[in-house]
C-alpha cells in the first residue's frame, strides 16, 4: 500500500518547498554580499523581516552565506 501523496511534507522528504529554498538562497546571497555594517539588526531577525523566513530558515541562510563567503576567499 503506497502513501497518500497529500500526506507527504511539501518538497518530498526534505520538508522544504522550492519557494522556501529559493527564499533561503536569496537571503544567503544577500547576506554574503552585503557589508555587515549596513545591517542594522542581528542576522536572524533581519532575515526573518526582510525575506519572510522562519528562524530555522534564517539559520540555514546564515550557514549558506558563510559557505558562500568561505568559497570566495
Amino acid at each position: 500500500m503506497s502513501a497518500d501523496p497529500s500526506s507527504l511534507p511539501v518538497g518530498g522528504t526534505s520538508g522544504l518547498c522550492h519557494e522556501t529554498t529559493a527564499a533561503i538562497d536569496e537571503a544567503a546571497q544577500w547576506l554574503a554580499t552585503t557589508p555587515r555594517r549596513l545591517c542594522d539588526k542581528p542576522a536572524v531577525p533581519l532575515l526573518r523581516e526582510r525575506f519572510g523566513l522562519s528562524a530555522p530558515e534564517a539559520c540555514q541562510a546564515i550557514a549558506t552565506a558563510n559557505l558562500i563567503k568561505a568559497r570566495s576567499t
